[in-house]
């Protein structure tokens, strides 16, 4: 992948801001000045979310957040405002008659589960009817991995510092932060292992020159399609199709190709050997033989299951040089090998678990460590579904896509996300480049698209041509 090609935004771990703070001038005499900034940056970032507050309570720890905390306080003093300092230092629970609370309770260096006395004061602010303004971070949450042990700050909106934190955006700790905003307290620009990815990167995606045809523009080979099952590769297909590949074939058992000649126009439809309206052992012949003309495969949506559908995606995984996204069933009782090309895992929570071998609740406790693990033991690229999609590599930081709407949730939206990665793949995109543009632009998608209550997979196809459109990139 391109060293930080446009549109990947860093995210810091504790390590790495500690690292950046230790970088300032005359560190560590000037914490003081760096504490002031944040904390001045801290209440006007706060008196623009909530202007008409008048009364504010900041809960304070004994560390650097409770300082800038306390910065904060005065601030708001200045600033005409009520302040009430909570020292939980000192064991100081009441929060008063506020019309927000500040928690100023920990910060980055914060790791595990909250003492009882922590997580009662957490529980507190939680329970309040005022909302809640969290300081770099909400209390209890990792910085570093967006883990939540025990109690953590439900809060409205948090103002962080010189950058976003891993923890703000990888879930469960994303969905504590509400709104998060950015402050520039005077830091240097740092390198971090993992990074967010933003619209820009869509810039990467090739365009078709002068000189492409059909051919070179990309052709994906889309295999899946079992009896009752049709919507899953046609959906992948059309998504691959208006990701701007150039040909697009289905290969699905032979029953089942009227269906998809009604859905799809555009697509080439080639029969498989089946059994009962699932491919039968031996399809992967046919399907080696397809993918010698194509430039990356789609496996998977719609495949079903049962030995031959355990067949065929061992045998194209073995067999195929070519990029292969591997999604749904073909995830099915997948086991690591030495595969001979690029490949795509693209699980959901429930997948995952299924692939390492753990309970789902464990890999949504876990994701950023689930989805790294993933990567390192199948030596591919894995994406990681979600609010928050994760895309790891091995040796590589991860990369995370975070653009769309809850409208995602919905059935057949994994299959689009399949024809998207497989189209740029076939552009002859590096993998984890192609995967994280494939996630931005299935986001993207679902912003663009009309529809907020009652999306649908197919609405994502539609809006895909105006989201790549928005973006521009040399031919």
């Amino acid at each position: 992948m391109p060293d930080h090609p446009a549109g990947l935004e860093p995210l810091y771990s504790a390590a790495e801001m500690r690292a950046a703070e230790a970088r300032y001038p005359r560190y560590p005499d000037s914490v003081p000045e760096l504490m002031e900034r944040a904390g001045a940056e801290a209440a006007l970032c706060a008196l623009g979310r909530f202007p008409d507050a008048e009364r504010w309570t900041i809960v304070c720890g004994g560390g650097s957040n409770g300082g800038d905390g306390r910065v904060m306080a005065r601030r708001l003093e200045a600033a005409g405002r009520e302040a009430r300092i909570v020292d939980a230092k000192a064991g100081e629970t009441e929060l008063g008659d506020a019309d927000v609370i500040v928690d100023a309770l920990f910060g980055t260096g914060f790791v595990g589960e909250p003492r009882k006395d922590a997580a009662a004061l957490i529980g507190r602010m939680n329970a309040a009817a005022a909302p809640v303004f969290a300081v770099d971070l909400p209390s209890g949450v990792d910085a570093s991995t967006g883990e939540v042990a025990g109690a953590a700050v439900d809060a409205a909106a948090t103002v962080t510092f010189h950058g976003r934190k891993v923890g703000l955006v990888v879930a469960p700790g994303r969905f504590h932060a509400g709104d998060v905003h950015v402050a520039d307290i005077g830091l240097d620009p740092a390198e971090t292992e993992h990074r967010l990815v933003g619209v820009e990167l869509l810039r990467s995606v090739p365009r078709r020159g002068d000189a492409d045809n059909k051919y070179t523009a990309g052709h994906v080979l889309v295999v899946g399609g079992s009896r009752g099952l049709t919507g899953a590769p046609s959906l992948a297909a059309m998504a691959a199709m208006r990701a701007d590949a150039g040909y697009v074939t289905v290969a699905a058992p032979e029953s089942t190709l009227p269906v998809l000649e009604q859905r799809l126009l555009e697509a080439v439809k080639r029969p498989l050997p089946e059994q009962q309206g699932v491919v039968a052992e031996g399809a992967a012949d046919a399907v080696l033989e397809l993918a010698r003309k194509a430039s990356a495969v789609a496996l998977g949506p719609g495949l079903g299951r049962g030995p031959g559908p355990h067949e065929l995606v061992r045998r194209v995984l073995a067999e195929v040089e070519l990029p292969v996204v591997v999604d749904a069933d073909a995830l099915y009782e997948l086991e690591p090998a030495d595969w001979p090309g690029p490949r795509v895992l693209t699980p959901h929570e429930g997948e995952l678990a299924r692939l390492l071998g753990r309970e789902s609740k464990v890999i949504a406790a876990h994701r950023l460590a689930s989805v790294r693990e993933a990567a390192e033991r199948y030596r591919c690229v894995v994406l990681l579904k979600g609010a928050d999609s994760l895309i790891a590599a091995p040796g590589r930081g991860v990369l995370v896509s975070a653009l769309g709407l809850p409208s995602l949730a919905t059935a057949g939206t994994g299959d689009v996300l399949t024809g998207i990665v497989a189209a740029f793949l076939a552009k002859g995109m590096d993998g984890q480049l192609a995967t994280a543009c494939a996630a931005a632009a299935h986001e993207l998608a679902a912003v663009e698209a009309p529809q907020r209550t009652g999306l649908v997979a197919s609405d994502l196809i539609e809006a895909l041509p105006r989201v790549l459109d928005s973006c521009t990139a040399p031919s």
